[in-house]
């Protein structure tokens, strides 16, 4: 199960607890109402919380990923042209060989 199926239910849970408890309690109407209505705000704000904490995390994970891919990108890149210049010093070499070939000692 995923975190998020997990805390989803934790929560769900302690509200239902609360609410329950809230509900059976010996007080007037009015108070259980105001008691209900400060426990859904506390547990609205901590959902946000949690929600804001959870989505700061996956955009600085998202963050380091780009980040790593185009430096990646970047090194990739970089080998790509060393290579190619390699290549080139290579064939021009083996041009001027073919133009200028070493005379055979007999």
């Amino acid at each position: 199960m995923s975190s998020g199926k997990v805390l989803a239910s934790v929560l769900a849970g302690a509200a239902a607890g609360v609410i329950l408890g809230i509900l059976f309690a010996p007080d007037k109407g009015t108070e259980t109402r105001r008691k209900i209505a400060e426990k859904g705000s506390d547990v609205a704000d901590n959902v946000k919380s949690k929600y804001n904490d959870f989505a700061d995390t996956i955009s600085d994970k998202y963050d380091a990923a780009r980040e790593k891919l185009s430096s990646l990108v970047a090194e990739g890149k970089d080998m790509g042209k060393d290579m190619v210049n390699q290549a080139k010093e290579k064939a021009n070499a083996m041009k001027n060989d073919i133009r200028n070939p070493d005379p055979i000692n007999s």
